[in-house]
């Protein structure tokens, strides 16, 4: 068989290890409001508990949307990006076929990212505003930041873990995983009656409260308390 084009070269997240490893990536799957807090500040209602939550919001960006290196080009299109920090979660397995079951899930996860979901909340909003698919919000170039990869063991509970998300130095964003509606068991079980999922895929856990604007020239250090930090810049796209 020959390739027409040349292949373009799988996304890949580094790996703390020391000795070059890296994991590549298949898939990004993303939660949408999986914290009570942003679900509220963006203008829909939250789950007074778990009885209540129905069943979680899902989206995809595309693998070649990941950035690396922390240098994220100001997008094309918008004037209103938006960050959101999240957990991320790096699958080192596939699921067995059919629906997984939630405690089964856990074996799949191979190790732990933070991350961003860069959105372009003016196109997303105008999209929500006519019920539109709202993909070129969220599916666009260089829109997941990621940090590189902690094995799941030297993680320990996520549940005693928050997030915190600095701008220019400031606090925009922390919140506690404890605070999740839907844990990463509860999300896979979820994912798994949609989607055969694979080692190599990420998911993105949602973001909490406190979701902002930025600009070219902001400095951003977005961390999974005491176990990563993912720090970099937006710039002017050339």
């Amino acid at each position: 068989m020959t390739d027409v084009i040349a292949a373009p070269p799988q996304p890949r997240l580094p790996i703390r290890s020391g000795d070059g490893a890296t994991f590549p990536v298949r898939r990004i799957y993303c939660v949408g409001r999986n914290f009570a807090d942003h679900a509220r500040e963006m203008g829909a209602s939250a789950p007074a508990s778990k009885a209540e939550r129905g069943r979680p919001v899902f989206f995809c960006k595309p693998a070649d949307a990941l950035v690396t290196d922390g240098v994220v080009p100001y997008p094309r299109g918008t004037g209103e990006l938006h960050h959101e920090i999240e957990l991320v979660v790096a699958l080192g397995a596939d699921a067995p076929p059919g629906v997984l079951d939630r405690e089964a899930a856990p074996a799949l996860v191979y190790g732990y990212a933070v991350g961003l979901d860069l959105t372009r909340r003016d196109l997303q909003a105008a999209a929500k505003s006519k019920g539109l698919p709202w993909d070129t919000g969220k599916a666009f170039d260089h829109s997941a930041p990621v940090s590189e990869l902690v094995p799941a063991g030297e993680v320990g509970d996520l549940a005693s873990r928050a997030l915190t998300l600095r701008i220019n130095g400031e606090v925009r964003q922390r919140g506690a995983l404890a605070d999740l509606i839907w844990d990463v068991p509860d999300i896979l079980h979820e994912l798994s009656r949609l989607f055969a999922l694979k080692a190599g895929d990420l998911v993105f856990m949602g973001t909490p409260a406190g979701v902002g604007p930025l600009v070219a020239g902001d400095v951003f250090s977005a961390s999974l308390d005491g176990v990563v930090e993912l720090c970099g810049r937006v710039v002017t796209a050339g």
